[in-house]
């Protein structure tokens, strides 16, 4: 085994990547005893990010673009590697926005500091689940290549297999997108954004989230004998249950000072900036791209487990 080897298998490692996660956590931790971020913390937890992010989905790319035995493997790492461009543009208008000063409050004052200890720890979470895929996706390549066989040219056999053929069209998913721009533009357009505009904007989030959760859960279970397959399978599922949490996070935050303002129970009088709410908007839209990606990526594992996926035979 030589040193790049070595390398690999403790990068990709579940073991160290669980370390990684609780030093995060635990950097957060210590980071917000005083309840005081100042521009340096601020820099080195955006510097980590940063590095460990476009770092994956570098080398996600490279991988997608080298030939492979089974063709769907490249797939899998596009639309991994495109979920993490997602993700890290998000995380660099963030920072961006943050270190210029031009964002100042996203949930509200006392709440903020916790929000931003969870983004950062759930972002490391899927940076870390995102490289422990890796291994499997490296196992497929070895373990597995293209069954060679005439395609069906049949429709859809039923309307569960037609509705997700739909759902994953490139088509659809751009129209869901446009669809969520046009949203967020119409709700902001008078700087103010209701209980119920947000509430509508979160319910949308988290029922495409849980859904695409639910039906890689169950899409894990049904692939047998392909271990490799079912792990990035797994991989993929919890990074999305991941960003699932964060945003059921950040909308129960919001909701919950939302409705304590209707009630007369103001914590606060800080009033957000223009920038601010467009940075909502941001968020919103990023995670609806997110989701969208990860529909492309899940007909991809589809893909996989139903058209190709038989063992190589050793020489």
């Amino acid at each position: 085994m030589n040193r790049r080897e070595i390398i690999f298998r403790a990068l990709t490692d579940e073991r160290v990547l669980i370390v990684i996660t609780g030093i995060a956590f635990l950097w957060r931790a210590i980071l917000s005893s005083d309840e005081k971020i100042t521009f340096c913390e601020s820099a080195c937890s955006g510097l980590s990010l940063f590095i460990f992010g476009w770092g994956i989905f570098a080398y996600m790319y490279s991988m997608s673009r080298k030939p492979s035995d089974w063709p769907v493997t490249n797939r899998i790492y596009r639309g991994i590697a495109i979920i993490l461009l997602v993700l890290n543009v998000y995380i660099s208008i963030y920072y961006g926005l943050r270190w210029s000063g031009l964002l100042h409050v996203e949930v509200s004052v006392p709440k903020d500091f916790i929000y931003r200890d969870l983004r950062y720890v759930i972002f490391v979470m899927y940076y870390c689940i995102a490289l422990g895929s890796v291994r499997y996706l490296k196992g497929m390549d070895e373990k597995y290549k293209l069954l060679i066989k005439e395609r069906s040219k049949q429709h859809a056999k039923s309307i569960k297999e037609a509705l997700f053929r739909l759902m994953t069209h490139a088509l659809t998913l751009v129209v869901i997108i446009a669809a969520a721009i046009s949203w967020r533009m119409a709700i902001t357009i008078d700087n103010n954004i209701t209980f119920w505009e947000s509430t509508l904007s979160g319910i949308s989030l988290i029922i495409i989230g849980w859904f695409l959760f639910g039906y890689l859960c169950a899409l894990s279970v049904k692939v047998k004998h392909k271990p490799d397959l079912t792990r990035v399978i797994q991989h993929v599922a919890f990074g999305i249950c991941a960003i699932n949490i964060y945003a059921v996070f950040y909308y129960g935050l919001r909701w919950y000072g939302l409705l304590c303002t209707i009630m007369g129970e103001v914590e606060e009088t800080y009033v957000s900036q223009p920038l601010e709410l467009i940075f909502r908007d941001v968020r919103f839209v990023m995670l609806v791209i997110f989701y969208c990606t990860s529909l492309l990526l899940a007909k991809y594992l589809v893909t996989a487990y139903e058209d190709y996926t038989v063992p190589a035979r050793k020489e």
